[in-house]
């Protein structure tokens, strides 16, 4: 049997958030892999609608205090911080 381990809330929104983050950049790896370039407008509109509902997503958890504004925002910033290497790599093609 594998033992159940207490994970407490704040850590449960916070792997979520990271997960929706992965999606996230998996589907833009994606996208500059097969689809599209980074200067078309639905890689643009794809890109700010997932980061958009991210940032949203954050921030509920942030009012519900499931999630320190700090890390929030650090996982956005790393996120960003991803898809700009993947641009710039996309760009070196």
């Amino acid at each position: 049997m594998i033992p159940e381990v207490a994970v407490s809330k704040e850590e449960q929104a916070y792997a979520l958030l990271k997960a929706d983050a992965d999606k996230i950049l998996q589907l833009i790896k994606v996208q500059i892999d097969n689809l599209t370039m980074p200067q078309c407008p639905l890689y643009e509109e794809v890109l700010d609608t997932q980061m958009f509902g991210l940032s949203r997503e954050i921030d509920f958890a942030v009012r519900l205090n499931l999630v320190r504004e700090e890390d929030g925002k650090k996982l956005l910033d790393n996120l960003e911080r991803e898809l700009n290497k993947l641009h710039e790599a996309s760009q070196k093609r």
